[in-house]
């Protein structure tokens, strides 16, 4: 039998190819090792597809229905406001923003706020974007120095069912791969309304047997604030690759750094008695200015039997944020200001191998791999402030943060209608705290174990099913792990576990019966035996309640004679805490309704363009569910227009119909100056008005 090495599967993805969507050859086994485009599901064993569209979800392409990818011509046709908007693309997930762009965005996804990425993890060609023990929230994920353009393609997946998906991954993940190459130079130059401004320079010119992509942007953008953004941000990647997609190596430098001034949300109350606009800001001063700058490594290479893989990387990575969202209920006269500060650096190391063999009469491969990763974070503060002047330290700490990863996943062709996947995962964690208040330093150490096992039937008839049951976890705050104190009152307060379970469980199906659809259908559960968080903007540590959430998910991707693209994903989740107390049982912020519908006509003549419906529903923002916020639904267009082969022009249109909306609510208590108790009330940040953007990009 031949063996080949693959990315996840062999799959061919053409917008003009002319073969039926669903053809599929099982040829032999394929190990997940690509320098090109990095795996969904890196131990696979999956057959030789052939799909149609700009998504990989083909039979045989995955060993869940609710996982995937998405192709760098998806991501190209896409309108997107923010970088991290790119990661869109994954079918259920909505990201938004309740601060200045500069900020970490905010994530939903199967019934989670997400806050800035706790449970969904975040990688850039094998390096991690979360941040764990974050001076701003746990699982911190800044997507701000992507660059969309840059991107191979984004393989993703939901659910604790992944062995090579460790920490932050339970509601899902999504693995972003840089292309190695462009082609041709790439030259954009983009102008908006709100003052908005961007350049971009990229180009790949072979050196030394090999390609040396180099890449360069600037950008700025006030917004439609009464007080302007005025976000600058400068980005950079170097990125040397060389050899073929069954051996090479890729070293890639990146550089970010950005500053903003904060759009915070704001009391409904300050709008509706008039002192402020929608855009207002009820403190000025607040923003925040962030830095990125890592070196990482992969190398890989197959042999006749065996292949291996290993991902290296180092990065260097600064925050000071400036926030102010109770005004004056703590301090009435300097206000409520506080600065949170993070200054750490990364590196880590994630080798793996995959080696095929026979299990009876059944080919199979397993796959070993270890993921070893250190923190070293110099400095994770928190300080009351007033214009961003520091007034007093609540706490200050260094934190050295260790944790090891052991995975082991085999795959097996039972028969050529039925595979399995199983695998463990070993997670071993080591904290080292040394706080400013003596009675929150320690150490401790922990560790966790996560079997999972997916099963795999068909296909008969162009369809697949798929029952997948795994467990995974999410590490807390270290800082948490050995409090005593509380930093503000110094009263007593309870440590909390450093790692906790999850438990998640899916019944999917995949179809390709109708020609060109792609179709799945999935039906989850994950249950949480805790959702601890450190609550950054307090400096304490809060363990909330068990919960179970569950869902149904419908994606369809449509190729209609070859030129048009339908996409719609559907999406519907319950969330509640399974404990029985008086105040309720819905979680604050659970995302229950996600809708995304989109037309995509590529080379229709000179013209392409995209029309996108994008629908987040109403949530609860009090366990009792007495408040509730909107519900969102936007579209935003993006047209192309190719002048000749060298130039095109672009325009996108965001808000098109200029909808009056959110973008994030919030019910909690604030006091404003002037008044004389503090107050209930929704908080909210608002969507930004419709606004264009026209971009000319050239080829060299």
């Amino acid at each position: 039998m031949q063996r080949s090495l693959a990315a996840g599967a062999v799959c061919t993805m053409s917008w003009k190819l002319s073969t039926s969507a669903g053809t599929c050859r099982i040829v032999g086994l394929a190990l997940a090792f690509s320098a090109v485009a990095a795996p969904a599901q890196e131990s696979l064993l999956a057959p030789e597809v052939e799909v149609t569209g700009h998504y990989e979800f083909g039979i045989g392409t995955s060993d869940a229905a609710s996982a995937g990818a998405v192709t760098a011509k998806r991501i190209e046709t896409r309108p997107v406001l923010r970088e991290g908007e790119v990661l869109e693309t994954v079918p259920g997930l909505i990201v938004t923003q309740h601060s200045g762009d500069g900020k970490g965005n905010q994530y939903f996804l199967r019934g989670f706020n997400l806050d800035h990425g706790t449970d969904f993890a975040i990688s850039v060609d094998g390096m991690p974007v979360n941040f764990p023990t974050h001076g701003h929230g746990q699982g911190y994920a800044d997507a701000g120095f992507l660059i969309p353009e840059l991107i191979g393609r984004i393989d993703f997946g939901k659910g604790p069912y992944f062995a090579s998906q460790g920490d932050f991954s339970s509601a899902g993940y999504a693995d972003v791969s840089l292309a190695n190459t462009l082609g041709e130079g790439l030259g954009k130059v983009t102008l908006g309304r709100f003052d908005y401004r961007r350049g971009l320079l990229v180009n790949a010119p072979e050196l030394a047997d090999g390609t040396l992509l180099y890449a360069f942007e600037y950008q700025e953008y006030d917004g439609p604030w009464d007080n302007p953004n005025d976000y600058r941000k400068l980005n950079g990647v170097l990125r040397y690759s060389r050899g073929s997609s069954q051996s090479g190596f890729s070293i890639t430098g990146m550089a970010y750094r950005g500053d903003w001034n904060a759009s915070d949300q704001i009391p409904q109350r300050a709008v509706d008695q008039g002192l402020i606009g929608r855009f207002g800001a009820i403190d000025p001063t607040d923003g925040g200015e962030s830095s990125r700058y890592s070196l990482s490594v992969r190398t890989f290479d197959q042999m006749d039997d065996w292949g291996w893989k290993v991902d290296a990387y180092a990065l260097r990575y600064k925050l000071n944020l400036w926030s102010n969202f109770t005004y004056f209920l703590d301090d009435p006269v300097n206000g409520d200001q506080f600065e949170q500060a993070d200054s750490r650096t990364v590196v880590g190391l994630h080798p793996r191998a995959t080696f095929f063999h026979g299990l009876g009469a059944s080919d199979s491969a397993t796959t070993f791999g270890a993921q070893l990763r250190y923190d070293e974070i110099g400095n994770v503060g928190l300080y009351t402030t007033r214009a961003r002047q520091r007034l007093g330290v609540t706490r200050e700490d260094k934190v050295e943060q260790a944790s090891a990863g052991l995975y082991a996943e085999n795959t097996t062709y039972w028969t050529g209608w039925f595979r399995t996947v199983a695998g463990v995962r070993a997670d071993f964690y080591r904290f080292d705290v040394n706080s400013n208040i003596p009675e929150n330093s320690g150490q401790l150490s922990d560790e966790i174990y996560s079997p999972k096992l997916s099963m795999i039937f068909g296909p008969w008839a162009k369809t697949e099913y798929f029952a997948n049951v795994g467990y995974g976890f999410h590490s807390n705050d270290a800082r948490g792990t050995v409090i005593t104190v509380d930093p503000g009152s110094l009263t007593p307060v309870d440590r909390v576990d450093p790692l906790v379970k999850t438990r998640g469980e899916e019944i999917g199906v995949r179809t390709e019966i109708v020609p060109g659809l792609q179709s799945t259908l999935a039906y989850w559960r994950l249950k949480m035996d805790s959702e601890l968080l450190f609550v950054g903007d307090a400096g304490a540590t809060e363990a909330s309640r068990p919960s179970e959430r569950r869902g149904v998910e419908w994606s369809n991707h449509w190729i209609f004679a070859e030129r048009y693209l339908f996409d719609v994903d559907l999406a519907w989740s319950r969330a509640r805490f399974t404990d029985d107390v008086l105040e309720g049982d819905r979680i604050p912020g659970a995302i229950e309704k996600v809708a995304s519908v989109g037309v995509s006509v590529v080379d229709v003549g000179p013209w392409s363009g995209t029309v996108l419906l994008r629908h987040f529903g109403s949530r609860p923002l009090v366990e009792d569910n007495s408040v509730r916020s909107g519900a969102t639904t936007l579209v935003n267009l993006r047209a192309g227009y190719r002048i000749d082969r060298r130039w095109n022009v672009g325009l996108d249109v965001f808000n098109l119909f200029d909808r009056k909306a959110n973008d994030i609510d919030y019910f909690y208590e604030s006091q404003l100056a002037g008044e004389g108790a503090p107050v209930e009330d929704v908080h909210f940040h608002p969507v930004e008005p419709r606004h264009f953007r026209v971009t000319l990009s050239g080829r060299f």
